[in-house]
C-alpha cells in the first residue's frame, strides 16, 4: 500500500505535464525549483554553522577605542600593550 502513493504521484505528474505544457519547459522549471530549494537549505546550514562556531566581527579595535576614551574622560591613560 505504501508503494502505491509514489506511483500515483508519478502518474498524476505525467498527466499534468501532458495536459499543461511542453515537457522540457516543465522539467526546466522543476530543475530551477530544486536548485532554489538547495540554495535556501545551504544558506540556512551555513548560517547555523557560523552561529555554532561563534564567528562574529572582530570588535577588539572598537573595544580598545572605547576603553581609551573612557579612561581619558576620567584623566587616566591606558598602558601600551605590545602583542608579538
Amino acid at each position: 500500500m505504501g508503494s502505491e502513493v509514489p506511483l500515483q504521484a508519478v502518474n498524476v505528474y505525467r498527466h499534468l505535464v501532458k495536459a499543461t505544457a511542453d515537457p522540457s519547459s516543465v522539467l526546466q522549471k522543476i530543475n530551477l525549483a530544486r536548485d532554489y530549494a538547495f540554495m535556501l537549505n545551504s544558506i540556512h546550514h551555513h548560517k547555523d554553522l557560523l552561529f555554532s562556531y561563534n564567528i562574529a566581527v572582530d570588535r577588539s579595535d572598537d573595544a580598545t577605542r572605547t576603553l581609551t576614551k573612557s579612561a581619558a574622560s576620567v584623566g587616566l591613560q591606558l598602558p601600551d600593550v605590545h602583542q608579538s
